[in-house]
């Protein structure tokens, strides 16, 4: 029964390949192999975080910055534009009181102007969550098998950056495997998960259940969303691609809400960035932070990459 399931499974990466050739066509001109080790890898360039100018927006800087800081350290900063207004060891951050947190978060709003209600975060260093440096082969085969399947292997290189980084975990809502599954999901797109097995630890099983999530939900759900707003779109653009992440992660129904909050009449980094700042139904601060993320991650990578290759 579970041959029959990965055999219509490749079937219908088949059509969709063939329904999506032109697609397919111009991300595959950005796969780039470079090796590390005497080991050839595949990754995919991030050329449009700086011809769109995504690298000088202030939130995923920040994130950057968050990504390779010391868990014993910490940014004090404004949660709406991501402006950093001191960094501190965590420990003497907790020499404070809670009264004077209150205090000191409230010279920051007077100062600032901002009002009483503006959120002023304290957001510790996660430089031991993002081992960016062990998570290069798993990029790859990630990439790889997307290649295969001709899903846009862009989104299996944002996921495995952000989500469980060069390693196997489970967060605290029961997501599980390199891609970060819940149980339901990684079952309804063809993955065995009971008491017996749990096929999302194995990576080439997760990665077809998550391109497999992506092809025949996410990004289809993505353009329902977008046309219902008239707005116009291209799957290979950058926007895009972080529209169909933050659906990936919040489920459709919370990343229509808040679109229709914001209510857009255009695309682009513009819908992108007010979504980091407005919430509607469980479209709260894990989600607006998701794209920030990810463009935070893929600039670190594409750093360490120009290392590689020099």
């Amino acid at each position: 029964m579970r041959t029959l399931f990965f055999i219509s499974l490749f079937c219908q990466f088949s059509c969709f390949a063939a329904l999506s050739d032109s697609i397919t066509k111009s991300w595959k001109k950005d796969l780039i192999q470079t090796h590390k080790d005497s080991t050839q890898l595949l990754f995919v360039s991030s050329s449009a975080l700086y011809d769109q100018g995504w690298d000088t927006l202030a939130h995923p800087n920040f994130w950057r910055k968050i990504m390779v800081l010391s868990p014993d350290s910490c940014l004090i900063n404004i949660g709406k534009t991501r402006e950093i207004i001191a960094q501190l060891s965590l420990n003497d951050w907790n020499l404070y009181s809670d009264d004077e947190k209150d205090i000191y978060r409230d010279s920051i709003r007077n100062a600032k102007g901002l009002d009483k209600e503006e959120k002023v975060y304290m957001t510790t260093g996660k430089s031991d969550f993002y081992k960016f440096n062990k998570v290069f082969h798993s990029l790859s085969r990630g990439v790889a098998v997307f290649d295969s399947l001709d899903i846009d292997p862009w989104y299996a290189q944002a996921i495995l950056l952000i989500e469980s980084p060069g390693k196997l975990a489970k967060s605290n809502v029961g997501a599980y495997g390199a891609f970060q599954l819940m149980k339901g999901v990684a079952r309804s797109h063809g993955l065995r998960v009971d008491k017996y097995v749990d096929e999302r630890k194995d990576f080439v099983k997760s990665a077809y259940g998550a391109s497999h999530l992506l092809s025949t939900t996410c990004i289809p759900q993505a353009k329902r969303i977008l046309n219902s707003q008239n707005i116009t779109f291209n799957e290979n653009e950058l926007w895009f691609r972080l529209f169909v992440l933050h659906i990936y992660h919040a489920g459709a129904g919370n990343v229509e809400a808040v679109v229709k909050k914001i209510n857009p009449d255009k695309g682009g980094r513009e819908l992108i960035e007010n979504m980091w700042i407005n919430s509607a139904g469980n479209f709260k601060n894990s989600s607006q932070n998701y794209s920030q993320l990810a463009l935070a991650s893929l600039l670190i990578l594409d750093e360490m990459l120009v290392t590689l290759q020099s």
